[in-house]
């Protein structure tokens, strides 16, 4: 009996020993992992800033907001800014080529939103507004979309196209039998002769690109979005779908498709799209620290899950 609780004592500590090597391997990985270390991360292309001040003020815990002293960590996300430990000098800027409204449902619960890290780096371009309380968008239809998947809902790239249907005024101010009145209203024309006629104005307009001014967004769950979808001020928008990108979110919605983004998802994969599509121009990595915190964030829940192994 003495000699099986040795044995068992040392088959114990011999266990505890490589228990503690795991777990101190672990910790070490998740200390030295970065996002493009990940082989199957899709973010790991991006062109970020330094996310050196991220890994410091993980280190260091949850720190209090400059503003309301809240405990939190990395950021404030009822202030939108920075915690104490988290310089805004240090927090890379996006500059948008476009406005972005962010409607936010009021049971979307604030810390688990991705909505407040486009406020945080672009905030000049970004304002989050609380429903009800959202703006009258009727008198700017014409350069005003939605981001929101639906059966009349177009891509990026035909924008310029739908939105003609939304101007007072057409593009061709020059050309009488073009400007009298939108070409969708006008009696007698087929549809191909109206797609060619429209593609001509809006190629001889050097501006196409800008008439698009902003875009809106809902932040919530998807099962909560039909109270926002429905309102109202909302109605008549143009609605854009996103249909080619997948989530990388860790709060992905059981039964809903892996094309439902998170809310900075699909601000970042519009902005892609619109450069491209719209703007005509190559993209570079111009809006990539859109996905500053995210991708950080990503990286962090994806090494708990290999630790804890999920994986």
């Amino acid at each position: 009996q003495l000699t099986m609780s040795l044995n068992s004592s040392t088959l114990l500590n011999e266990e505890t020993s490589q228990e503690t090597k795991r777990n101190t391997k672990c910790l070490e990985s998740l200390e030295l992992q970065t996002p493009s270390s990940f082989q199957d991360n899709p973010l790991q292309r991006l062109q970020l800033a330094s996310q050196e001040v991220l890994e410091k003020a993980k280190k260091s815990g949850r720190s209090k907001c400059p503003q309301c002293s809240s405990s939190r960590m990395f950021y404030c996300y009822t202030c939108f800014v920075p915690v104490e430990t988290v310089p805004t000098k240090d927090i890379p800027t996006v500059k948008l080529p476009l406005k972005i409204d962010i409607i936010k449902h009021p049971n979307e619960t604030d810390g688990k939103s991705t909505a407040v890290h486009a406020k945080l780096l672009a905030p000049d371009d970004v304002t989050i507004y609380k429903y009800p309380c959202i703006p009258e968008y009727e008198e700017k239809r014409h350069e005003i979309a939605l981001i929101f998947p639906g059966p009349n809902s177009v891509s990026v790239k035909d924008i310029a196209f739908h939105l003609q249907k939304y101007t007072k005024k057409s593009v061709c101010d020059g050309d009488d039998d073009c400007s009298r009145e939108p070409f969708l209203k006008q009696a007698k024309i087929e549809p191909k002769e109206e797609e060619k006629n429209l593609n001509e104005c809006i190629s001889g307009n050097r501006s196409e690109g800008t008439r698009l001014k902003k875009i809106i967004f809902i932040d919530s769950t998807w099962n909560q979005t039909n109270k926002i979808i429905t309102d109202e001020r909302l109605q008549g928008l143009l609605q854009i779908e996103l249909k080619t990108r997948k989530t990388c979110f860790w709060r992905h919605q059981k039964g809903k498709p892996d094309t439902y983004l998170s809310t900075i998802e699909a601000i970042y994969y519009f902005l892609v799209d619109y450069h491209q599509e719209i703007l005509k121009e190559n993209y570079k990595g111009q809006y990539d620290n859109l996905l500053f915190f995210f991708s950080f964030m990503y990286t962090l829940i994806k090494n708990a899950k290999c630790c804890a192994g999920k994986e």
